[in-house]
């Protein structure tokens, strides 16, 4: 069972480390803030995986959630290219 742990968190980790990238690198704003709520819910599958469910559902309703709606909310107030 461990070993399947460590393989389903290697994998957690890839796709974290390309949803930050992603993030960090796209000109889209929009695309920027769909990439960090994605983050954001493979962090909340980490916590789920370290046995914290409570802090799980944390991040995933508060970190991917409601932080995603008010930036995509902001987003909208604004222009959505950087320049």
């Amino acid at each position: 069972m461990p070993e399947v742990i460590l393989i389903v968190s290697g994998v957690l980790g890839f796709f974290l480390l390309v949803s930050a990238l992603v993030a960090w690198l796209t000109r889209d704003l929009l695309v920027a803030v769909l990439a960090t709520a994605a983050a954001g819910l493979l962090v909340s599958l980490f916590y789920l995986i370290l046995q914290a469910p409570d802090v799980a559902i944390t991040e995933a309703s508060i970190g991917a959630g409601l932080t995603t709606g008010i930036f995509v909310y902001v987003l909208s107030k604004t222009e959505r290219y950087e320049k």
